[in-house]
């Protein structure tokens, strides 16, 4: 429900009732209000996202399993609201008497988000009067009904009581806060509040009246046709200090939204006027604010299923006319009902956006920002592979341009580029294979390389399509290309702009590892210029493997080449490398992309690359040879075979029969929540670790999670697969509800099969880093323990958005991986 309906019924310069703001930190409290108002309840409260998410019991909670108590929800209220006791006068919202009759800590069973979501809570109390499992449901509203109705209800445990016990509410009446039942608070109450809103009110075309309590510095003005946006100047990190508060960068198109008489119209950031491009789900959801004029600032993005923001989504969807992903994220409030507020305070214009946005909306969003620490917000932001993060000082007007207010600093390398020519693709003479970029400076446009990945199959021939026109005999560019730049180039008029992706600048002002994210209809040609004008090349592995069909797509829904995944793997070889070097291999190969067939192959084919080794099993001589690689060559020429997932052995060419880690796969079954996988995932460390081990995890690009410990090569096969499976079978024997350690797939049903398979000899795991054959081109993705959440899917991390959690990593989160190996224990 959000705190926007708190906040509306609340006059905050008249009551010392804290202001509705969402927490940053996350917590697990509840409390209960007992509640004399005009019929005497209790307010049920959870913590959850920031909030209190809050339910009127009509009767009070009942510790009998039979009696099922009927629980209202209501709006959301801050956690500062948890410690009120006292009296709010009659003819006030919410008059009447409280005290704090319960609170303690609250335990969701499984995700609490998905499960408040869908209707169904349990969970379990540890309050200093109500403890043990409950229920709470949510019952299906009759035609017409508006207030969300649930039910209360105690589980049978030893908490319980049976009918005829003495019923808590009369046994332990008083407050846990001051000792106090409700008379005495009446008698002598500690707090007064005066809620009643008293101010200027508007009416919109739809004739709903919105209360709109306006901040110092707003003042009569007439509805402008547009407004210049602020822009953010780049800097390396966020400024430091409380002057500052923090939000997401956003992925998406900047949009000013301005609303008169209930038209809505959607303006890019030079004014031009997209409403019919971004479709009508957008415009209906302005239309229903109350409001009769008003103008926002904010984004419009497509969001992927992880939630990121997708920028290449975005344009995928306004290519093919699709309008029903688009969110707007409001992040500020120009105007308001004849009163500009660009002379306002940020915060003050943040407060009063957030209260006249809807909550829970489907399309319509409030851009939550953050009053910590700007490094480590972007520090986190990055390590979700997220775009950045953009600072903005809290006490600041809106001021049009770039007035240094507003900082922005980014994850990775990102910037809009120019196109001035192109290639024909290698697999199609109707399509664009990569293009040519630069940037203007005083002297003209300057050549910086080029960009040959990121494009589908639709998006390369639309190019195609759209430059073809433009085509040039002449360069435009000042500087005189080399032979290299020139090949195979067509030259095309300057006037289109790519937003790109990249890794790096080379010390000779060019690309590296760039991939193409989608064209900027909104921005002109001549604008752009070089945002970073440091090098920041790094040394990276070359190969002298050379690609056949560059551009051929590997995953052509997602734009991944097969020059891409190299440039992939190029990134990431130095924390690869020990896991897939000097073992034995097998591959899932995938000739024609994951849309075409597939094979695993652990053995040697017809024209073999060179670069890709062959070697002999010692315990199959006389047999076909295995596949191993020996360095960052036979990497490249796995790429170039179409090698899309690599599987390695839990040991080296060097100790064949003695494994040097184990591996345990987390396969979840349907029914079975994220967070159950990463429960097991610690449930499965802490186990390691008392034997004496270490453990390690990564994501599978798939499904689940993987824990991996690493080994000192002394046991052989058989060890170390009975240990795995003694572990396996040991989880399933203590939570069989939750755990299985056989593979039969129509008991996996709501459980985890703990998979210790893996372990045997000639057994394969995918590798760390390693690609998967999937639609969305996941990779298995190695994580600190303390990255594991609801935030992290398995899938969550792919070859396309991996670029800024590469940049921000510090340390690799496997470091130290074969320096904590242990002996098997016995």
């Amino acid at each position: 429900m959000g705190l926007q309906s708190y906040n509306s019924k609340r006059r905050f310069d008249q009551t010392p009732e804290p202001r509705g703001t969402k927490s940053e930190v996350q917590g697990s409290s509840f409390v209960i209000q007992k509640h004399d108002a005009r019929r005497l309840h209790y307010d049920f409260r959870l913590e959850m996202g920031g909030v209190f998410k809050s339910w009127a019991v009509t009767r009070g909670p009942s510790l009998n399993p039979e009696d099922k108590r009927l629980a209202v929800h209501v709006e959301d209220h801050p956690l500062s609201y948890g410690d009120f006791e006292g009296v709010i006068p009659k003819g006030q919202y919410g008059g009447g008497t409280v005290i704090l009759w319960d609170k303690g800590t609250w335990h969701p069973v499984g995700d609490a988000k998905k499960a408040y979501k869908k209707g169904h809570l349990e969970f379990d109390l540890d309050g200093e009067k109500l403890r043990g499992r409950w229920h709470l449901v949510r019952m299906h509203g009759k035609p017409g009904e508006t207030r969300e109705n649930w039910l209360l209800i105690k589980v049978e445990d030893e908490e319980a009581r049976s009918k005829g016990d003495k019923d808590i509410l009369v046994e332990e009446p008083n407050s846990v806060k001051s000792g106090r039942d409700i008379r005495d608070v009446t008698a002598n109450p500690d707090d007064t509040w005066n809620s009643k809103p008293v101010s200027k009110k508007s009416e919109t075309a739809a004739g709903i009246k919105q209360t709109h309590d306006f901040p110092k510095g707003a003042r009569k003005a007439a509805l402008p046709d547009f407004i210049p946006p602020a822009l953010a100047t780049l800097k390396p990190k966020p400024p430091a200090g409380d002057r500052w508060l923090h939000e997401i960068k956003f992925d998406g198109y900047r949009v000013q939204v301005r609303i008169d008489d209930g038209k809505v119209s959607l303006l890019t950031r030079s004014g031009l006027d997209w409403t019919e491009k971004f479709g009508p789900e957008v415009v209906k959801a302005f239309t229903a604010l109350p409001v009769q004029n008003a103008i926002l600032d904010g984004e419009i993005v497509v969001e992927r299923d992880n939630g990121a923001s997708d920028f290449s989504a975005l344009q995928e969807d306004l290519s093919g006319g699709r309008t029903d992903r688009f969110r707007y994220y409001a992040f500020d409030l120009l105007h308001l009902d004849g009163q500009s507020l660009q002379n306002a305070e940020l915060i003050e214009r943040k407060h009063l956006l957030e209260k006249l946005l809807p909550s829970g909306d489907a399309v319509l969003r409030y851009s939550e920002h953050f009053e910590a620490s700007g490094e480590m917000i972007l520090d986190h932001a990055c390590r979700l592979s997220l775009e950045g993060v953009i600072s903005k000082q809290k006490s600041s007007k809106y001021l049009s341009g770039r007035k240094g207010q507003w900082v922005k600093s980014k994850c990775s390398s990102r910037q809009e580029f120019v196109i001035a020519g192109f290639t024909l693709s290698s697999t199609s003479d109707q399509a664009i294979g990569s293009l040519a970029l630069g940037v203007y400076d005083k002297d003209g446009l300057h050549h910086v390389g080029r960009v040959g990945t990121g494009f589908t199959a639709d998006v390369a021939e639309t190019l195609f399509n759209t430059l073809k026109p433009l085509k040039e005999k002449s360069s435009p560019f000042v500087d005189k290309l080399t032979a290299l730049a020139k090949r195979d180039l067509i030259f095309v008029k300057p006037e289109i702009v790519a937003e790109v992706e990249f890794r790096t600048w080379s010390a000779d002002g060019n690309l590296r590892h760039a991939s193409f994210r989608g064209i900027r209809e909104d921005k002109n040609a001549k604008d752009i210029h070089r945002e970073d004008t440091q090098s920041s090349a790094k040394p990276v592995p070359k190969t002298s493997v050379t690609f056949s069909h560059p551009q051929r797509l590997y995953w052509p829904n997602d734009g991944v080449t097969k020059e891409g995944l190299a440039d992939y793997y190029a990134q990431v070889w130095h924390l690869m490398a020990p896991y897939i070097v000097d073992r034995p291999l097998a591959l899932l190969r995938c000739p024609d992309g994951i849309d075409g067939p597939h094979f695993f192959q652990k053995h040697p084919w017809r024209g073999t690359n060179k670069a890709i080794g062959q070697i002999a099993d010692p315990k199959d001589k006389r047999g076909e040879p295995l596949i191993r690689i020996t360095d960052f060559d036979g990497l490249m020429a796995l790429v170039q075979s179409a090698a899309l997932e690599i599987h390695p052995w839990g040991a080296t060419t060097r100790s064949w029969e003695k494994p040097d880690m184990i591996t345990m796969d987390l396969d979840p079954g349907e029914d079975v929540t994220w967070s159950d996988v990463i429960g097991a995932a610690l449930e499965l460390k802490q186990r390691f670790e008392d034997a004496g081990l270490a453990a390690f995890v990564k994501t599978s690009g798939g499904k689940g999670l993987h824990v991996v410990s690493p080994l000192k090569p002394q046991a052989g096969w058989t060890a170390v697969k009975a240990f795995a499976k003694a572990m396996a079978v040991s989880m399933a024997k203590d939570d069989g509800d939750k755990f299985i350690a056989v593979s039969t797939k129509s008991k996996r049903r709501g459980r985890i099969f703990i998979d210790y398979l893996r372990n045997g000899r000639g057994n394969t795991a995918v590798a760390p880093y390693s690609s998967r054959a999937r639609p969305g081109a996941a990779v298995s993705m190695p994580l600190e323990w303390s990255e594991l959440s609801d935030q992290i899917s398995p899938d969550y991390f792919t070859v396309t958005n991996i670029a800024p959690r590469l940049s921000a990593m510090k340390n690799d989160p496997w470091k130290g991986f074969f320096d904590a190996a242990q002996p098997l224990p016995k």
